[in-house]
Parts: structure tokens; sequence; C-alpha cells
């Protein structure tokens, strides 16, 4: 039988250890979340669809004080956090965003970012009932909608 592998007690190969980590996850879930963004964002632009977007939901993102294209930053967050970040800064990058809307879709991003994912692998895989499947869906929305009113009311008292 084979011995346990010993975990590193200095505090060089701690760091190393970390940092091999850190790597890991930025090659395996950040990188491929910012890829979806951009292509996301591309796609929209490239096919019409972005304009489109921002005339039908213009409406509903200007009570956050936000353009009707940034809704395209929460339908990234809904699959990933970190591509509903990364489509924030290009957004913010390409001149579509300012940086207070960008900052108002951030918290959002973090509130409901991944619903999908963490729905799939929590909620199916530990067979919670269906009766409970609009509330465990709707919640993280809901809080997502709170926390971009109190971000924006954050920005108007400071001044932005």
């Amino acid at each position: 039988m084979a011995e346990p592998a010993k975990k590193p007690t200095s505090a060089p190969a701690l760091f190393m250890l970390g940092a091999k980590k850190g790597f890991y996850i930025t090659i395996e879930l950040i990188a491929p979340a910012m890829v979806m963004a951009y292509a996301l964002i591309a796609f929209l632009k490239i096919s019409g669809i972005m304009p489109i977007i921002g005339q039908v939901l213009g409406p509903v993102m200007a009570i956050f004080g936000l353009p009707g294209e940034a809704s395209v930053v929460l339908l990234a967050a809904f699959f990933a956090k970190a591509a509903g970040a990364a489509t924030a800064a290009s957004m913010y990058m390409q001149g579509s965003l300012t940086a207070a809307q960008a900052t108002i879709l951030f918290p959002a991003c973090i509130t409901m970012g991944t619903l999908i994912g963490h729905f799939a692998r929590v909620v199916l895989v530990c067979k919670v009932r269906t009766l409970y499947y609009p509330v465990l869906l709707i919640t993280p929305i809901i809080d997502a909608v709170i926390v971009m009113f109190i971000t924006r009311a954050v920005l108007l008292f400071m001044g932005f």
C-alpha cells in the first residue's frame, strides 16, 4: 500500500503549492470563462443581436442606471461568475460601459453567478424536491437585483 503524500511544511514549499493551485484554477476555470465571455460579446455584436437586446431590455436595465446591453453581463454571469465579470470588463474596455456601470454589475455577477452550474451540481445531485426549484432559481436573481440597487445608491451617494 502506498504512503499518503506528505504536506509541505516550509514556507517556500507552501507558497509553491499555492501558486501551482492558483495556476490550475486560472487555466481550468477562469480562462475558459473569459474566452466564453469574449466569444459571446463578439457573436452578439457580429450577428447584430446586441442592439436588439439593448432596445428590448433598455427600460428594465435603466432602473439600475445601466444600458440595455448590460444584460449580456448578467446572462454570462448566469453561466459563470468569471464570464460575467470578464464580459463587464470587456464592455468597459470597449467603451460600452462606464466604470460606475461595471461596478454596479460586478456584485450581481457574484451573487447570482454560476447559477446554472451550481444548480446542476448541488440541487440536482442532492435530489431536492422539484417543488423548491423555482425558489432556488429565483432567490439568487432577487439577490442580484437588490445588490445592483444598493451599489447604485452607494455610487450616487459618493457622487458617481
